[in-house]
């Protein structure tokens, strides 16, 4: 299959910030129907395509950007202002289009043969695999899956026969048309990302298109044009963050500008306060606030700029430092949640009316924060084994 090759420069850092932020009002424009839908919008999926943000971890050689996890993380906060769920779903595709480049380079020519390809991803490898000629015959059911009904393709984990005559975690790459999709996405946060079940029935899997787990998570990537890029030599689990830390962050700017746009005026019921932004407990909310967001931000920072700095100079990453970014993870994670529910305990009582966005970014920051892989105790117990001298009890470090 001939290879998407593009005519176009890859835009700047700068540029797809600025790409991004014209997105932005359409995007908030369209959260609420988003949420009630239970899916993006097409509009703004075509919208999102249009600026490139599908471009973002596409390879160079199909037309990609490549970006940078510093670039990376701009982007998805800038857009996450808009909406959550727009965010979280950009981001897997990123990661969805970042596991693909880690596949055979032939297989890479069919799934990137498609502009703009979006790739859906989850970790949990709830499916069952035999072997047969030429592949894997796979059986099961994925839940939570993000962007199922805009993706072309789907990244599936499988449990499946492993060389020590054992059961390993294998991933596969999968087009959507060979699996059904089960419409039971009915939840309280991230509502808009349309995060069905979806399913495989005897689905065969040729073995060009499969890659252990294992191998995956520790660097040994199957590609080799893309093996000399800062960005896909990356390890998966901090690559993944980088892009997910964008919509936490996101969410918390978003939280506090509804926030100071509703201040002015406001009153505080049944007290002497005509005006809100006047009361001492305001001023010490919102300092709070914005300090655990920039906290946030500084851990953000440190873990793009990790990425980066290793990626470019091509330096393994340690145990130590791999469980030290799940730390980060876990407490900036923790630092947004506790901004975003300071900011919604001072709303008051009007901010329940769906009308009002920052109830939906609470509940969307609380989806995020319940999340197995951003759960702060998840992540603070496993930084806290390695600072005792123990192993990790998870290959997703």
């Amino acid at each position: 299959m001939e290879e998407v090759v593009s005519e176009n420069v890859v835009p700047s850092s700068d540029e797809l910030i600025k790409r991004a932020e014209e997105l932005v009002p359409l995007i908030k424009s369209r959260a609420s129907s988003a949420a009630q839908n239970r899916n993006l919008d097409d509009e703004v999926v075509e919208a999102l395509a249009e600026a490139g943000m599908f471009e973002l971890r596409r390879p160079h050689r199909y037309g990609g950007y490549e970006t940078s996890a510093r670039g990376l993380f701009d982007v998805l906060s800038t857009l996450s202002t808009g909406d959550g769920s727009t965010g979280w779903n950009t981001a897997v595709w990123a990661i969805g289009s970042w596991m693909a480049a880690a596949f055979p380079d032939h297989v890479q020519d069919e799934v990137f043969a498609t502009r703009a390809t979006r790739i859906c991803v989850v970790l949990s490898p709830t499916a069952v695999a035999t072997e047969t000629d030429g592949g894997l015959r796979v059986n099961g059911r994925w839940r939570f899956m993000s962007g199922a009904r805009h993706s072309h393709w789907q990244v599936i984990i499988t449990m499946a026969p492993a060389p020590d005559g054992g059961q390993w975690p294998v991933a596969a790459l999968v087009p959507m048309s060979e699996l059904k999709v089960e419409d039971d996405w009915y939840a309280s946060g991230f509502a808009g990302t349309g995060s069905v079940t979806t399913i495989a029935e005897d689905l065969f899997v040729p073995q060009e298109r499969t890659l252990p787990m294992p191998a995956i998570l520790q660097g040994r990537y199957a590609t080799e044009l893309n093996a000399d890029s800062p960005v896909f030599r990356t390890p998966m689990i901090p690559t993944g963050a980088s892009g997910f830390i964008g919509v936490a962050v996101g969410m918390g700017r978003a939280a506090m500008d509804e926030f100071l746009q509703r201040l002015p005026g406001r009153k505080i019921t049944f007290t002497d306060y005509d005006d809100q932004s006047a009361a001492p407990v305001t001023h010490f909310q919102v300092a709070e606030a914005a300090l655990k967001l920039d906290e946030a931000e500084f851990h953000a920072h440190r873990m793009v700029g990790a990425l980066d700095d290793k990626g470019v100079a091509g330096e393994p990453w340690t145990l130590q430092e791999r469980m030290h970014n799940r730390g980060m993870l876990g407490r900036l994670v923790q630092l947004v949640g506790e901004s975003v529910n300071t900011l919604a305990n001072a709303s008051g009582g009007s901010s329940i009316y769906t009308s009002v966005p920052i109830q939906r970014i609470q509940r969307d920051v609380q989806a995020f924060t319940l999340h197995g892989l951003m759960h702060p105790n998840t992540n603070f117990e496993l930084y806290g084994r390695g600072i005792c001298g123990l192993e990790p009890n998870t290959m997703y470090i």
